[in-house]
């Protein structure tokens, strides 16, 4: 059955206390970036154990690794990307070791996720991140434009070398989508945008450990019909981002969980239907009164509402 899980920083915050006060024990986490020690990298078995130490001494069981060490160079194809790929393999291997099933990674090369306004107004005084297509700085990225063509063969080369060890592993791969899902941005090209272009990944090069991440956010821009896509990629689908917008893929704001344009009952009815068993987390929440939008999506009193909605809908569809 579908379990709820939530972003738990490596380093104790506040949100270790609220999580486990909503009754949440499963972790989403990340890479011991803080806390290494001479000579160590991030993929090493031993800051990996200490940071999995770390969340089961808080009362949480690690499920999913969402961070990633650095991979530009893969992304683009350019010198030194064996490099960057020999790390994540090793990752992989030590993901194994730990039990720990789930990497969350994505091709979005440059910059990551992208916002133009990090305090768009919103219900009751609250407020959301939002993008506008025509507000994004020139100056986002210094490099040159890459084509979709050559994503698409930086990717091949990838997943060629690292989906071996992870099917040898038992980590599953869990590709996130583009966010926003448009192309190009400032002449940077981006692939992971369409449902055509994830059913291309996944048929790329065929396995169990080669699957996606459901970021409801994204993929609602992608289809008018998210329950439909959600059945349709059925055991492809390894982790879950469970969030809303308002809006098209140029034009957008986050919403509240029950605000958006999706039917979120319906979504959670599809998992049941495909019998998903992983564990999906809410995502990118308004910042509320009380709390501080200094990161900007995760605040932390903002979960409280997200967990209290998703679980309602959990044992409402599950009751049964």
């Amino acid at each position: 059955m579908l379990q709820i899980a939530e972003f738990i920083s490596p380093t104790p915050s506040p949100v270790w206390r609220l999580a486990q006060q909503c009754g949440v024990t499963l972790a989403v986490g990340g890479l011991p970036f803080d806390t290494l020690q001479a000579g160590e990298r991030v993929c090493d078995l031993a800051p990996l154990t200490r940071m999995k130490h770390r969340y089961e001494e808080g009362g949480f069981k690690l499920e999913v690794i969402e961070a990633r060490p650095p991979l530009n160079k893969a992304k683009r194809g350019l010198p030194g990307r064996d490099e960057e790929i020999d790390v994540v393999c090793e990752l992989l291997v030590n993901m194994g070791k730990l039990g720990i099933p789930v990497w969350c990674y994505e091709w979005m090369t440059d910059f990551n996720w992208v916002r133009t306004n990090f305090a768009t107004p919103s219900r009751g005084g609250s407020v959301v991140t939002s993008f506008n297509a025509e507000d994004v700085p020139d100056d986002i990225t210094s490099n040159p434009p890459i084509s979709e063509e050559e994503l698409w063969t930086s990717l091949e080369y990838f997943l060629k070398r690292v989906l071996p060890v992870a099917e040898k592993a038992g980590v599953r791969l869990s590709m996130h989508p583009d966010d926003p899902p448009i192309t190009p941005i400032k002449g940077v090209s981006r692939i992971m945008r369409t449902v055509p272009n994830f059913r291309r990944l996944v048929e790329m090069l065929p396995s169990e450990h080669n699957t996606i991440t459901m970021c409801q956010g994204n993929f609602t821009l992608m289809t008018d019909d998210l329950p439909s896509v959600i059945r349709s990629f059925a055991d492809k689908i390894s982790f879950v981002h469970f969030r809303d917008v308002r809006g098209v893929p140029t034009r957008f704001e986050e919403t509240w969980h029950d605000a958006g344009k999706t039917d979120m009952l319906a979504c959670m009815k599809a998992y049941r239907e495909i019998g998903f068993d992983g564990v999906l987390r809410p995502d990118h929440v308004p910042t509320v009164e009380g709390d501080s939008n200094e990161n900007a999506g995760y605040s932390a009193f903002g979960r409280l509402y997200a967990i209290g909605y998703i679980r309602g809908l959990q044992q409402a569809v599950y009751a049964n």
